[in-house]
């Protein structure tokens, strides 16, 4: 299924939140052009930069290539100490008893803790029935699920058969949980398209429905959960969340968040991925305990139903559903928004493939689903042209978050490759840097510290997400250390497989306003 442009999101002429009311001017489909286009003609700007002054001023551009590597070595550098801080949290969280230090509180804002429930919703579309069962499996082992999980089977009613499996999943999981709805997404709905976003918007119109406005819920007592089919939940994951809702006055202005590791099938995806993986578990693990740094929603993540509520619920018509909640909430609550840590991470199935260009294929179009959140780029620009009441500085801040890694990702590539390669193909002075005078020129002693910090943090980081994996039945074959070894001499060809390449492609595809055909992860 191919994505639709939509005019759901900006058509709004106002929106209302805690008796305020924010005024928006439509946004034409020209404007909204424009706002997409803008990450991609940043990169091809760089593209086309790094070419003229390779060709032009091969020493400045080169240097310029310097300082965009030597900035990426020491964010490298950052990121590895903050995750190795976040690893020791986690451990210090896996035995921590939330309901007891529940008890100790003293607050007299306490929520009574077995009026707290869980609304966990899980959109699926296609996924086999075996996954979803391994799903339902694991969160039933979960602190208060029989009790205070409810569970949303958000199906689409675009899959053949997913009745039966719905069915299936009620009679086989219905005891095991407080509650289990199912909600069924129409296809073909005007202003949108099939997506998780979409999914989790008609499912909590649904909720909606039979939960609060019936009364047999108190939506100040909701908290809700997306996720992914894949996602496994931490046992006590729940429970920590129902501590901190009770306790914080702040309740209904956050988001929590857990870290991720693609352990389920870590056994099964080749080594190169494993590699590209840890690397990522420890960049989202280290956003999140860095307090420098701005932390972002990431695949599965909880708030309360009050904030989903007055933010207007999940748009049908975007692909990053956490990132635009986040910033959707972030305006129409003035800012007074935050993303608080949870250190007891989730597990979920990493991409691979039955061969090896499978995996790589599967990879490059899983990296492409999500660098299409360069739309939110836009989307924070034409927030912050909306909620005057939001000041610049904290929107800046949010647009400098989001902006920085999808730039980095596509034009500060571009700049490093491009502007570090092509002086040397193309000026024979510059070769002599690289090839004759060696040690003796500082460009190329830099190089050399570069490559020689990102191997060594490279390999820090990956031990560190070795430690935390579950044991292997098979013990590792020759074949698999020898990619291991190679895993780190390929890693810039990698990050330019399964990082920039993908980034730039979404980025552009978005500048020509072109779509993005709606794919389901292949799992293994």
């Amino acid at each position: 299924m191919t994505s639709q442009p939509s005019r759901s999101r900006h058509n709004t002429s106002s929106i209302r939140s805690n008796n305020r009311i924010a005024i928006s001017t439509p946004t034409s489909r020209i404007y909204t052009r424009v706002l997409d286009g803008l990450p991609g003609c940043v990169a091809w700007i760089a593209i086309v930069s790094a070419i003229l002054g390779a060709v032009f001023f091969p020493t400045i551009i080169l240097f310029v290539a310097v300082g965009f590597a030597s900035y990426s070595a020491v964010r490298f550098f950052v990121a590895g100490y903050a995750s190795i801080i976040g690893n020791r949290r986690i451990k210090q969280w896996d035995s921590v008893d939330w309901y007891q230090r529940y008890q100790e509180e003293t607050k007299a804002t306490l929520l009574d803790w077995s009026a707290v429930y869980h609304v966990v919703i899980i959109p699926n579309y296609n996924e086999s029935l075996d996954l979803l069962c391994q799903t339902l499996t694991q969160l039933a082992n979960c602190e208060l699920a029989s009790e205070q999980l409810i569970v949303v089977l958000a199906m689409e009613q675009a899959e053949e058969g997913y009745q039966e499996k719905a069915t299936h999943l009620t009679d086989t999981f219905g005891s095991h949980f407080a509650e289990i709805i199912v909600t069924a997404h129409p296809s073909g709905l005007p202003d949108e398209f099939q997506c998780k976003s979409a999914n989790q918007a008609w499912a909590f119109s649904r909720i909606k429905h039979h939960l609060v406005d019936s009364g047999k819920h108190n939506a100040d007592h909701l908290i809700i959960t997306s996720m992914d089919a894949d996602t496994q939940w931490h046992p006590r994951y729940f429970s920590a969340i129902s501590y901190f809702f009770a306790t914080d006055e702040a309740r209904h202005a956050c988001f929590w968040q857990a870290p991720i590791r693609y352990h389920s099938n870590v056994w099964r995806v080749h080594p190169l991925l494993r590699l590209v993986n840890a690397y990522s578990s420890a960049f989202e693990l280290a956003y999140l305990t860095a307090s420098w740094w701005r932390s972002m929603p990431i695949s599965s993540y909880s708030l309360s139903y009050k904030l989903l509520e007055q933010s207007g619920s999940w748009d049908a018509d975007v692909i990053s559903d956490e990132w635009h909640m986040y910033i959707k909430a972030f305006f129409v609550n003035n800012a007074n928004v935050t993303i608080k840590p949870v250190y007891l991470p989730f597990n979920a199935y990493a991409t691979n493939g039955h061969t090896v260009w499978r995996m790589i294929r599967n990879r490059y179009l899983q990296t492409l689903r999500h660098a299409w959140g360069s739309k939110e780029i836009g989307y924070i620009v034409d927030n912050m042209r909306r909620y005057h009441d939001v000041s610049l500085t904290r929107g800046l801040s949010l647009l400098f978050r989001v902006s920085h890694d999808l730039l980095l990702a596509g034009a500060g590539w571009a700049i490093v490759s491009l502007g570090s390669l092509l002086p040397i193909l193309f000026h024979e002075d510059v070769r002599l840097i690289f090839f004759s005078d060696r040690w003796s020129h500082p460009l190329f002693i830099l190089f050399q510290v570069i490559i020689m910090l990102m191997i060594i943090l490279g390999i820090a980081v990956w031990w560190e997400d070795v430690r935390q994996r579950p044991p292997r039945k098979k013990q590792s074959t020759l074949s698999e250390r020898v990619w291991v070894v190679l895993g780190f001499a390929l890693l810039p060809i990698l990050t330019m497989i399964f990082v920039a390449l993908p980034v730039l492609h979404a980025q552009t595809r978005l500048m020509f306003g072109l779509t993005l055909p709606f794919r389901v992860t292949e799992k293994l």
